[in-house]
């Protein structure tokens, strides 16, 4: 399974796996997009529910979304009964919106064995698959999994402040065009419009067809047309931005879709970056 993305067939076939642990990443709010809105909520059998917001968001933090610290990752991915050898997919219930945040958390605290449900719950309830109505509570063993956090695919403002001009790093903005280029205002306040100096603008939305990513030629044409000089492999580093590190994940997994390497996430994203004055900000 080379790939970071597992499909409803594959995971129809597994669902009985004594490795499956199978999360629902799904988020309250969505933002940058036209919500899918349920009746009533839904899981996929044997779904366990994580909270991106709450258990796995370090709330004591002044960003938004801040990643966990290791003592609250290891306490969730323990509860969930995550091990070493663990088959983890992710899901949530827009397609792929907030799933990919919570792999590349598993992925960035030392769990490889991860990966992203293509199309999410529209997609298994569009080909009319069974869900259940209650999530899991609570695995039959406790996991073993203790989460080191590789800071390499974690940035912060002062790793992006510090390389703004380095031919070798470039950051790329997952936010709509007009936010990326202060014509619509942000969502959240206190937060400037514009971007980053030198930062690419790649708005999420144009990686995914409906409830999917879209295939991976068209993921390489994609990232190709944004910068010609990218090349996988060629060493350089990429860093994913958005409003506040959650959609930044949807173009970081399309990345390594398309062959890309030298991934991460710049944590705190434009709502960190946008609130702070004493950063430089650019509108064209």
């Amino acid at each position: 399974m080379a790939s970071p993305l597992v499909t409803t067939d594959w995971l129809q076939e597994n669902l009985d796996n004594e490795r499956l642990v199978l999360i629902d990443a799904s988020m309250a709010t969505v933002i940058g997009k036209e919500p899918i809105v349920y009746d009533h909520p839904v899981w996929i059998p044997g779904s366990f529910q994580i909270d991106l917001e709450g258990t796995l968001c370090n709330t004591e933090s002044s960003q938004l979304h801040a990643f966990p610290t290791e003592e609250q990752f290891t306490q969730e991915v323990r509860r969930l009964g995550i091990t070493p050898e663990s088959l983890v997919v992710l899901y949530d219930n827009q397609g792929i919106y907030s799933a990919p945040r919570a792999w590349w958390i598993l992925r960035s605290m030392g769990l490889e064995q991860v990966f992203v449900l293509d199309g999410g719950l529209p997609l298994w309830l569009a080909e009319e698959r069974e869900t259940v109505s209650a999530p899991v509570q609570g695995a039959a063993s406790a996991g073993n999994l203790t989460g080191r956090l590789d800071r390499e695919r974690v940035r912060d403002s002062a790793f992006v402040l510090q390389h703004l001009d380095d031919e070798r790093v470039s950051v790329i903005d997952a936010r709509s065009r007009a936010r990326f280029l202060a014509q619509a205002p942000e969502p959240r306040p206190g937060v400037r419009g514009g971007h980053i100096p030198n930062s690419l603008n790649l708005p999420f939305t144009e990686v995914l067809d409906g409830y999917r990513f879209k295939p991976v030629s068209e993921l390489e044409s994609t990232f190709k047309r944004l910068a010609p000089s990218l090349q996988p492999g060629d060493g350089h580093q990429l860093v994913f931005s958005c409003g506040s590190g959650i959609t930044a994940c949807i173009i970081l997994l399309a990345a390594e879709l398309a062959g890309y390497d030298q991934l991460s996430l710049y944590d705190g994203s434009w709502a960190d970056w946008g609130s702070d004055e004493s950063l430089p900000v650019a509108w064209d």
